[in-house]
């Protein structure tokens, strides 16, 4: 039997392949993996243990062969069932010596030449103490670098495994954003319509909810990442539901607006030019294109150009490219990313809406239930 949620073992076969290929041109004897993310993409490990902070988690991808998990003990009955044969175990948490003398001379059974490589860019970090990690070095004795972007790289281009994932999240969203009617209404209190919304999305086949963020008000809402609060849903009101719920360890993540009673004629407006945006970054969303373009293609109809307007999208609710002025990355076919346009309607308030989609050969695929311009 095998891990819950994991692929078929030759999805993870052909990613390792991918990364020892990259690994052999960078110079790289093996890669040092401690993030929930890194993990769960090479072995299909995913529990939601990592919510505790007081463990560390280690793999280590060598330049050839398999795998090697350097975990707490608690975790070796979950890993042994992703088929992984090599785990170390140590009865962590261990203040005297908290699984780095294991891990060190794990690094130094498979590294032959070339360096250790540590994922170091734009939205990495260490998942181990720092203390832990200077003695790793002095213990293993090996040299320490960058990945060279190798994880990064084979992560933002989707598998049809996964992206049937995001597309499958995706629908959940959607039927659960249809029945929204059933908990929104003048006099609502917004922190119950989160509560709400929530629940919906978990009977609509939801795993968790990780991330859920919205707002409301007359002529739209002030900001959009404030825990919701004891305000009533007023006639007027303009309310968004922005949603990064799981679904097999991948995320959907898009939004919806929502009238309460009648709104005003800018808000319709301001809603209707949000997926003019969209449908304009839709028309550029094509292999060879650069992220900057497609912002620059939504910005033309929003005037909006602080920012980002969109996203790589994955095993975390944000992942990789930024549609912004400045992300020349080029989109490739199987990089899943969102569409995200905003625009202000003054005193500080504006609305914001969003989509999923996936860069094919020809036209993108639309994962999320594409939103209509009216409110």
């Amino acid at each position: 039997m095998g891990a819950p949620g994991a692929f078929e073992p030759g999805e993870y076969a052909a990613r390792l392949g991918r990364a020892q290929a990259a690994m052999a041109t960078a110079g790289i004897g093996a890669l040092l993996l401690t993030t929930e993310a890194e993990i769960r993409y090479f072995t299909g490990f995913l529990t939601r243990f990592w919510e505790s902070p007081s463990r560390p988690w280690y793999l280590v991808v060598p330049a050839t062969g398999a795998p090697v998990a350097v975990i707490p003990e608690i975790g070796a009955p979950l890993m042994a069932r992703t088929g992984l044969a090599d785990i170390r175990t140590w009865a962590a948490p261990d203040p005297a010596d908290d699984g780095t003398a294991l891990l060190a001379g794990a690094l130094r059974d498979v590294v032959g030449a070339g360096r250790v490589g540590v994922p170091m860019g734009p939205e990495t970090h260490l998942r181990m103490p720092l203390a832990d990690f200077e003695r790793l070095k002095a213990r293993s004795g090996l040299r320490f670098g960058d990945d060279a972007g190798i994880v990064a790289g084979l992560r933002a281009i989707k598998s049809e495994a996964e992206i049937a994932r995001i597309r499958d999240a995706c629908a959940v969203a959607g039927r659960a954003f249809a029945r929204v009617p059933e908990i929104a209404a003048p006099g609502v209190p917004l922190e119950r319509v989160f509560r709400d919304f929530q629940r919906l999305l978990l009977e609509e086949g939801a795993d968790w909810v990780p991330y859920l963020a919205g707002g409301a008000g007359p002529q739209g809402y002030a900001d959009v990442i404030s825990p919701a609060g004891p305000r009533r849903l007023a006639a007027g009101d303009v309310m968004m539901l922005d949603t990064g719920a799981m679904r097999g360890g991948y995320f959907c993540d898009f939004d919806r607006n929502f009238a309460i009673g009648t709104v005003s004629d800018a808000a319709r407006r301001a809603h209707a030019r949000l997926i003019a945006a969209c449908e304009a970054g839709l028309v550029l969303a094509r292999p060879g294109t650069r992220a900057c373009e497609v912002f620059e293609a939504m910005a033309a109809v929003t005037g909006a150009r602080a920012g980002r307007l969109g996203h790589g999208l994955g095993m975390q609710l944000t992942e990789g490219l930024s549609l912004c002025a400045g992300d020349e990355t080029v989109l490739a076919p199987g990089m899943v990313i969102t569409l995200e346009p905003w625009v202000t309607l003054g005193r500080g308030t504006g609305l914001v809406h969003e989509e999923n989609i996936v860069i094919r050969d020809g036209a993108p695929e639309v994962l999320s239930p594409w939103g209509a311009p009216g409110l």
